[in-house]
């Protein structure tokens, strides 16, 4: 054995891993548990990837094909159920724990200098996030997809300029047709799993290049706090959280299996009720808030702009919060948890 150790140390040189992970220290405080969000993103999208390998083998992104193979998946596969609701939940779970991540960086400073573009990358791993939900909506090509789809492409066209064209894109054309169905597979197996994984590579160098963060009001204290070493107590801590995380998402599986409605017909009407996934149900209330013209300006498109620039604000949040010791953090602080009770609050209002 210490030779076959010896033999791969001089290829692969992980004793320099090792020994990183030997040194590497985790702070203690009272905002800790917000560490194990990060890898419980890795978790999900592990468990996203896997999944979503063992559904391809048997899905066909066809008009013709699509929704039997679904139904073929859940009726007929060994475990396919499973695996389709594994798959379907952990998607759900990933985009809460992202938006839980993000905000707790948010409301303890931690993309405070020299983080920046960690928090930036963090941000784009949110949008692609969403992007993955989005696509992966419509595979199942029931009609409750494709009317979602059409509203949801649908929303770019109130931007100026570009909306039509980017309706069009996402679209690859001017409606919802069997064109759209290839094109968001594709982005869904090929495309965003190659971003994402990009963009966390990079997101995860940034990490162990600046160091965890610590809240500002520990760091204000001006001497190093308790540290927890990384191997192998805070990995073994990790571990433990995996588990919990893994039974309820099996739980959550099993007895919230996802349905299947019946195949989409592209000459049908939309359904009664039609709603987008929990994660843009605030979008969705909003839209239906403003009136057909605001100032003699189109009432979607100044929804669309006011979201926009509040997004936009939110992504740019360490360029803004320069000094967030002072008051003009505490009111941007102030102003991220307002945001986050009006989307709660949307959110809420659409489904009852």
């Amino acid at each position: 054995m210490n030779a076959f150790r010896a033999w791969i140390e001089e290829r692969l040189g992980l004793g320099a891993v090792t020994g990183f992970l030997e040194r590497k220290e985790v702070p203690r405080h009272g905002h800790s548990f917000l560490y194990y969000t990060g890898s419980s993103i890795l978790l999900f999208l592990g468990i996203q990837i896997a999944t979503g390998v063992l559904l391809a083998f048997y899905y066909r992104p066809t008009l013709a094909e699509a929704n039997a193979s679904v139904a073929r998946i859940a009726t007929e596969i060994p475990l396919g159920w499973l695996v389709r609701s594994v798959h379907s939940w952990s998607a759900t779970l990933m985009i809460a724990m992202v938006l839980v991540h993000l905000l707790g960086i948010s409301f303890t400073k931690a993309y405070r200098k020299p983080r920046e573009a960690t928090w930036l990358t963090g941000i784009l791993l949110l949008g692609v996030s969403l992007a993955f939900g989005f696509t992966g909506y419509l595979l199942p090509w029931d009609e409750l997809s494709l009317a979602a789809t059409k509203v949801g492409t649908d929303l770019p066209r109130a931007m100026p300029i570009v909306g039509t064209w980017l309706t069009r894109l996402m679209r690859a054309g001017d409606d919802v047709t069997g064109d759209t169905l290839s094109r968001f597979f594709i982005a869904h197996v090929s495309v965003l799993p190659l971003a994402i994984l990009a963009l966390l590579g990079a997101h995860l160098f940034l990490v162990q290049r600046h160091g965890m963060s610590v809240p500002l009001a520990e760091e204000k204290k001006g001497v190093k706090g308790p540290v927890l070493p990384f191997w192998p107590n805070f990995a073994y801590r990790e571990a433990g959280v995996w588990l919990i995380l893994l039974g309820t998402l099996l739980t959550m599986a099993v007895v919230f299996a996802p349905g299947l409605g019946s195949q989409a017909d592209l000459m049908a009407p939309a359904p009664e009720g039609i709603k987008p996934e929990w994660y843009f149900l605030f979008m969705f209330q909003t839209l239906k808030l403003f009136p057909a013209k605001v100032l003699g300006l189109d009432g979607e498109l100044v929804a669309v702009l006011v979201m926009a620039v509040g997004m936009g604000l939110f992504a740019l949040l360490p360029f803004i919060d320069t000094r967030p010791a002072e008051r003009k953090g505490r009111i941007i602080t102030a102003l991220v948890w307002a945001g986050l009770a009006y989307a709660l609050g949307m959110s809420i209002w659409s489904l009852l």
